[in-house]
């Protein structure tokens, strides 16, 4: 997890001004990537998606995700296993609404994504639970 504080500025490899930010994303993708909004349960254009593919930030492109560590959770979210490469994200600690709960972030923009849990399949036990409308899915084989 992150040593840095929610408030902490780190450097990005994409840094933008907010107004950027807010012209290139719809309104819901900002309010989920840069606001750290939540998007409503069975909600989202993947929670239900079996396509095959690399899903990456939908603020950056970067890849974040692999659909072959993609689960059923029965949450109404996008679940994964882990992340395509470690490094793909940072995980911060989250007191937000009354919980402690840890948030993943886009390492290349500090997109908000979503949280991770433990109570995953996987063999780390990882549920990352990310909001469809944090990610683009670039299909294989087209």
């Amino acid at each position: 997890m992150s040593k840095k504080a929610r408030g902490q500025v780190e450097q990005r490899e994409i840094e933008k001004p907010d107004d950027a930010w807010s012209a290139e994303l719809t309104p819901e993708q900002y309010q989920v990537l840069r606001k750290a909004g939540t998007e409503p349960a069975f909600s989202g254009e993947y929670w239900n998606c079996h396509d095959d593919g690399m899903y990456r930030c939908g603020g950056c492109g970067a890849e974040l995700f692999d659909a072959s560590t993609k689960f059923e959770s029965g949450t109404g979210w996008p679940s994964f296993t882990e992340p395509v490469v470690e490094e793909a994200v940072e995980l911060h600690r989250d007191l937000s609404h009354g919980m402690l709960r840890t948030e993943v972030v886009c390492r290349r923009c500090g997109g908000h994504l979503g949280h991770v849990f433990d109570d995953g399949p996987g063999p780390g036990g990882q549920r990352y639970c990310i909001n469809s409308l944090s990610l683009d899915l670039d299909p294989r084989g087209t």
